[in-house]
């Protein structure tokens, strides 16, 4: 699973580059977390590991602030999850994440992107089934066996977990999330993640070679710059 995620990491790295609307799709995520879930940080454990992400991302506060108060008020947007699945360049699998006020148009654009860079667009679980969706939590230390006994008292269903280089990675359902979290925050004084996270992770990857890795970073420069995608996640091998 190790590999599965730093080749993710890689690609997220490198495409996070072509994102040029970051903040509005953070604002746009945080607002619907803190209105659904409350917008306490404390007691929306989602909320407050997404405002994490966004600072880690560079996000300024006055964009985080803003996207609470908005749910706050309880008015604004109706915004609503849609994702699509699909084959990409060199037959790798694709699942677009989005958030939208309007999912005809959504749907549109996400599959303008998959036609236009010779892709195919497929139908919800024709993907997904060969990802794990996976909370991931990173954080410096070296005792791993201290960091299992503490998600296993808390009743974790923990998946994986890793100690490399001086970083423990736990892998857990993404349902796991919240109590994963707070487990090794009660256990770690003073923790802090270096990767707080939940991701599909690519149970298998695809090799793409050739033409096909051009078209690929063509069609992952159209995903991103659409306003309504969140995440991209794919099992490409570059």
């Amino acid at each position: 699973m190790g590999r599965a995620y730093q080749n993710r990491k890689e690609s997220m790295a490198k495409t996070a580059a072509a994102k040029t609307k970051v903040y509005s799709k953070y604002g746009r995520e945080i607002y619907m977390c803190a209105k659904q879930g409350g917008i306490d940080p404390d007691a929306n454990l989602s909320l407050r590991g997404l405002i994490d992400r966004a600072k880690k991302d560079q996000v300024p506060t006055h964009v985080i602030d803003k996207a609470i108060e908005k749910a706050k008020g309880g008015a604004g947007e109706d915004f609503n999850p849609a994702r699509y699945e699909g084959f990409g360049p060199g037959n790798c699998m694709v699942i677009v994440d989005c958030l939208t006020d309007n999912p005809n148009r959504t749907f549109g654009d996400v599959r303008f992107c998959f036609t236009k860079t010779k892709c195919k667009i497929g139908t919800q679980g024709s993907v997904s089934h060969m990802f794990d969706h996976c909370a991931i939590l990173a954080f410096k230390g070296d005792d791993e066996e201290a960091a299992l006994e503490a998600l296993m008292a808390a009743d974790v269903d923990v998946t994986d977990i890793e100690n490399e280089n001086g970083l423990i990675t736990v892998f857990a359902p993404n349902t796991e999330y919240a109590k994963a979290k707070q487990a090794l925050t009660d256990a770690f004084e003073g923790i802090e993640f270096e990767v707080d996270d939940i991701q599909f992770l690519p149970q298998t990857t695809t090799q793409v070679e050739g033409e096909d890795v051009e078209m690929f970073e063509k069609f992952l420069d159209m995903l991103n710059d659409l306003d309504d995608v969140q995440n991209v996640y794919h099992n490409a091998e570059l």
